[in-house]
């Protein structure tokens, strides 16, 4: 089996297509979509899955993954969402913004992160997570998140620590609650 293809950003914003892991093992700046599912004052998390090949065992929001090599950003969102969490939700898409993080086993995530919001609809949908990609989910207010990535923060993956220390740069004015 090939390597998964994903967008590449070059040195002038052009893109290109290029393997997954190599990605992530040369720290190319790439595309990445992040979703955020909220049921009033409370997100929904994700612990990742053992077998997941960086961040494994760490919680993150709903759903985070890259584009297929000339896939619509909103289509990989969605598509993502209900591969990860078994849940179609009406995605808003909110803020773009860069970031780098390393990650473990030195591989580097150096994300343009396309974010999206949803919000928990009545009736209530059932969570169905993919158990090779997510092995637990919770809901958790956002004061709640923050104090706990604040004492254990290698419980949480450097992405979503870095979502909540620029909460405004994501568009998502939830994830900037302090209470």
């Amino acid at each position: 089996m090939s390597e998964r293809l994903i967008t590449a950003i070059d040195e002038r914003g052009g893109v290109y297509p290029v393997g997954k892991l190599e990605a992530h093992r040369r720290a190319l700046p790439h595309l990445a979509i992040s979703v955020f599912v909220f049921r009033g004052g409370q997100t929904l998390l994700q612990r990742r899955a053992p077998g997941k090949y960086h961040s494994p065992g760490q919680w993150a929001n709903a759903c985070c993954s890259h584009p297929d090599w000339q896939e619509a950003i909103a289509t990989c969102a969605a598509r993502r969402l209900r591969e990860e969490m078994g849940l179609e939700l009406p995605l808003r898409p909110a803020a773009v913004m860069d970031y780098r993080a390393e990650v473990g086993g030195g591989l580097v995530e150096n994300e343009r992160v396309h974010f999206f919001a949803a919000d928990w609809p009545t009736p209530a949908p059932t969570v169905a997570p993919d158990p090779e990609e997510v092995d637990a989910y919770r809901w958790v207010d956002v004061t709640t998140l923050r104090e706990e990535v604040a004492m254990n923060p290698d419980a949480f993956t450097p992405w979503l620590r870095i979502y909540l220390a620029r909460a405004g740069e994501t568009g998502i004015e939830r994830l900037r609650a302090s209470g």
